[in-house]
């Protein structure tokens, strides 16, 4: 009987691109689909740009467009990797949306009506700069605990603590720079604590992987126990999102609409296609729902997520498939090496999308264990199963059908090697559908070991050179049962290798494949198409080309420095580390800027950098620079140059600024969230 399901991804957020650690999710999800969709169920994928919240606001200000002009931007950009990696939804929408602004209202009514909403006033910090509330990620200082500098206000990186961002010792708004001041803001709460049963009960009921929900039970507490607080759902005016009804200037948390998503991109696809919202939504459905995530979210897919939809009158995830992270050669992706690498620079440099696939297919067992993306191994594994392996079957034998047989096969009855693999439907079945890919894959592999090992045994080029009609018959039969089993194998394949299998069935002429199609075989007589090439080895110099392209440094790693520096110590263009540090540069905040009467060059600085008073400094960008435009700006500055008696005063440092042929000068400007003092390094 043919289920009706229901699959999500998370939704990616739309302030960045997608990188080769977002794809083991939306692979992983899309091979399960695929499966579900050749098993002959009703399936339907849905995904979306998660688009509100400050970070999207204040990059778009950055920018100079609207946060709708950026969301739209890089909704184009996420909707083009995701489909050169055959990630094929049934719906890709944004979160930024009427469905979802129409869910997200009358979800957060339900909650009132059923007395989960509560108000209470807190205290937050205040950018008195930039006039708004500043969340936990925009505030920064030394941490509480370990006393280690410029960290977050909920968590130092260094040590690993959590705080409250009141805890932060000199705190700093990240946006500004400025000083935060505490202002008090009253905010809507939906009463998680008041859930504890229902989620204790939830996560135990199987919905989850066993290690999740013993994650859970550490953050709900054991039975008599409520370690759950109330979830604060709302932020301050100005704040890209949705206003929560009949409460002016307060904007529904990010995560409050964020997985409503899910249910608004659903609903798209019902308006577009004809379906039925309810059946798949209502408490009582009967179809079925499950959520692929990282288990850096799973908070908020196995808490606050059901005990939203319960309270609302919605049904809850059948399952919710957490997965780990991604390393690159043992080690968290790094820019530094080059193995923070973006999905755009995969396809750049090693073109085919289906490497990848395999590759992540071969490491994913179903649990939430963090996976490797081993180079050296990736190119391993791919040329030897792939091309190796797979493809060998077909490149070893289509040829004689080709050109003694005139393209046409005779049936492949009672051969016992085909007659295995057909045998191992189920068990390749079994592991897809618990997304345990490795087993299905080293089973596969088994497989095409015995159909090479055949083919080797029957040694058609050997048989191709004798004459007679029973040599005839053999070659004919035996690069028949070749190419069935190469079909049976392309099956087994096909939810990892979508494009590949595709190219395959058009090669053998034959309809799309589906599971059921294991049970069929070539009729006498089939005529296949000429076999073209399908796929080459990966070359290693295009792995080593895709990580020299990615790698951002500002400075040699420690690993390669002793080597660098010998190279380089005959060089007298080149200066050491020790040199570099000898220069002290330092973020300085204009206090003051005025013309210098009787120069045609300089303006007088007055410069904050962290002292007792401000510095003097002469700078010579008149020519570029109205003073009054420069107060309050943060410059750079080198802070321990001697200082410089000159006719107008002393110059107590120098400002750093840049010119060419083509205009200046231009003063140098840090990022957000530097302060006067800081130094450069």
């Amino acid at each position: 009987m043919s289920r009706k399901i229901l699959v999500t991804s998370a939704l990616p957020y739309a302030n960045g691109s997608i990188h080769l650690g977002h794809l083991v999710e939306y692979i992983q999800t899309d091979i399960w689909v695929r499966f579900q969709k050749m098993q002959g169920n009703t399936v339907h994928y849905v995904c979306a740009d998660d688009t509100h919240g400050t970070p999207i606001m204040l990059r778009a200000e950055k920018e100079g467009i609207t946060p709708e002009a950026l969301i739209a931007k890089v909704h184009t950009e996420h909707y083009a990797d995701f489909s050169e990696f055959l990630v094929e939804f049934d719906n890709y929408y944004s979160t930024n949306s009427p469905e979802n602004k129409e869910l997200a209202s009358a979800i957060y009514k339900a909650l009132k009506a059923n007395g989960k909403i509560s108000t209470k006033t807190i205290e937050q910090f205040y950018d008195p700069v930039k006039n708004m509330f500043l969340p936990d990620r925009f505030i920064k200082g030394e941490c509480p605990k370990c006393h280690a500098k410029d960290q977050y206000g909920d968590s130092c990186e260094v040590c690993g603590a959590t705080y409250n961002p009141t805890e932060l010792i000199n705190p700093f708004s990240a946006v500004s720079g400025a000083a935060p001041v505490r202002k008090e803001t009253e905010h809507y709460f939906f009463k998680l604590s008041e859930c504890t049963d229902f989620l204790r009960s939830w996560t135990r009921s199987g919905t989850l992987q066993q290690e999740a929900a013993n994650k859970m039970n550490e953050w709900i507490g054991e039975a008599g126990e409520n370690k759950l607080s109330d979830w604060d759902i709302s932020r301050d005016a100005p704040y890209f999102g949705f206003e929560i009804p009949d409460a002016p200037g307060k904007y529904f948390y990010v995560w409050l609409d964020a997985p409503i998503g899910y249910m608004a991109s659903f609903k798209n696809l019902c308006a577009k296609n004809g379906l039925d919202f309810d059946e798949y939504w209502k408490a009582d459905s009967k179809t079925e729902l499950y959520h692929f995530i990282g288990k850096d979210i799973l908070y908020f897919h196995a808490l606050f997520w059901p005990a939203t939809l319960e309270y609302s009158g919605y049904r809850k995830p059948t399952q919710v498939f957490s997965h780990g992270f991604l390393t690159v050669n043992g080690e968290k992706m790094s820019k530094s090496r080059g193995t923070f690498i973006t999905a755009r620079s995969y396809l750049d440099h090693i073109k085919n999308p289906e490497y990848l696939r395999y590759y992540y297919a071969a490491k994913l067992n179903g649990s939430m264990e963090d996976i490797d993306l081993n180079l050296e191994d990736f190119v391993a594994r791919v040329n030897s199963d792939l091309v190796g392996k797979y493809i060998n079957i077909a490149s070893r034998t289509a040829g004689f059908i080709n050109k003694r047989f005139a393209g046409k096969l005779v049936s492949a009855c009672k051969h016992d090697v085909v007659e295995t693999i057909k045998a191992s439907a189920p068990e390749i079945a079994k592991a897809y559908e618990a997304r345990d890919y490795s087993r299905a894959l080293r089973e596969i592999m088994r497989l095409a070991d015995l159909a090479n090992a055949d083919v080797a045994d029957a040694a058609p080029w050997v048989v191709a050179k004798q004459e007679g009609m029973a040599a005839e018959a053999k070659l004919h039969a035996d690069c028949s049962s070749a190419l069935e089993m190469f079909r049976l194998l392309t099956l087994y394949l096909k939810p990892a290798l979508p494009d590949l299998a595709g190219n395959i069935e058009r090669f053998l002429n034959i309809s799309p494949l589906t599971w059921s199609s294991v049970n069929d075989s070539f009729a006498d007589g089939h005529a296949i198409n000429e076999y073209n090439h399908l796929i080459t080895r990966i070359d290693p110099k295009h792995i080593e080309a895709m990580t020299e392209a990615n790698k951002e440094t500002l400075q040699h790693s420690p690993e390669t420095v002793s080597k660098t520096q010998a190279d380089l110590a005959n060089a007298s263009d080149y200066i050491s580390i020790d040199d570099f540090t000898k220069v002290d540069l330092r973020i300085a905040k204009i206090v003051n800027a005025e013309h210098v009467e009787g120069a045609e060059k300089l303006l007088r600085l007055s410069l904050d950098i962290g002292e007792s008073n401000p510095r003097q400094v002469f700078a010579g960008i008149k020519s570029a620079y109205d003073p009054a435009t420069l107060v309050g700006r943060l410059t750079l500055m080198v802070a321990n140059l001697a200082p410089r008696k000159m006719k107008f005063g002393m110059s107590e440092g120098m400002v750093l600024a840049a010119s060419d042929e083509h205009g200046g000068p231009f003063i140098l400007s840090p990022d957000a969230g530097a302060q006067p003092g800081m130094r450069v390094k």
